[in-house]
């Protein structure tokens, strides 16, 4: 389960819902050709992201997940100033 990212500051607390959280991630790995996020439920939790992956037959697997993996530490870096320390895919379908 992904919980919302809680920002505290000088200036006071900024929270990010859960949802937002995970259509930063499904975007960013949705913007790798070829790649779609399989089903919802992405998980952020402590600087790791999980997502699974349904990849377009004939991409090179490798490829396509390490794109993902760069593409979406970052967005969350860019757009929530999120610090990923392990971005986890899995290609668990080829389309």
């Amino acid at each position: 389960m992904t919980d919302a990212l809680v920002v505290t500051g000088d200036g006071g607390t900024i929270t990010i819902a859960t949802d937002v959280l995970d259509r930063i991630v499904r975007k960013a790995a949705e913007e790798v050709d070829g790649v779609k996020v399989r089903r919802r439920g992405v998980e952020v939790k402590d600087g790791r992201v999980t997502l699974p992956l349904a990849v377009r037959y004939g991409e090179v697997l490798h490829a396509a997940g390490e794109q993902v993996q760069s593409r979406v530490a970052e967005s969350l870096r860019s757009s929530c100033g999120l610090e990923t320390s392990v971005v986890d895919v899995s290609i668990e379908e080829l389309t």
